[in-house]
């Protein structure tokens, strides 16, 4: 699928939970699906947890997206399992993941100044 030229970060936000979690997991290295579950369950301590079926719909809709690409490159022998397929973060994931972080911040800050939570120290 080719994105129409006029898509913007901005325009693919809000983004689905799974799809923010999966950029970050990608964020620092290519990953594989169940590696993409282990890091987003370890990142959020265990509080999120993404079911195959979540992670995989997530996947084909971002590779779709331009957000991710499947990664040809492949661990070293004893490491690698040939059936696994591993993703990487494309530049306009990136782009994407920052415009989001920002509406986030921008969320967050909102509801401190609502008293919703507590400010910075």
């Amino acid at each position: 699928m080719e994105l129409p030229a006029t898509t913007t970060p901005e325009s693919l936000l809000p983004l689905p939970a799974a799809a923010f979690h999966i950029l970050v997991a990608l964020a620092e290295d290519d990953r594989h699906g169940y590696g993409i579950i282990k890091d987003v369950q370890a990142r959020t301590g265990g509080a999120l947890k993404l079911g195959p079926g979540t992670l995989y719909r997530s996947i084909e809709r971002m590779l779709g997206q331009g957000l991710i690409r499947e990664s040809r490159t492949r661990p070293a022998g004893d490491f690698d399992d040939e059936r696994r397929r591993y993703y990487r973060i494309t530049p306009f994931g990136r782009a994407v993941a920052a415009a989001e972080s920002r509406r986030l911040a921008q969320m967050l800050d909102l509801a401190r100044s609502s008293g919703l939570v507590p400010r910075k120290a």
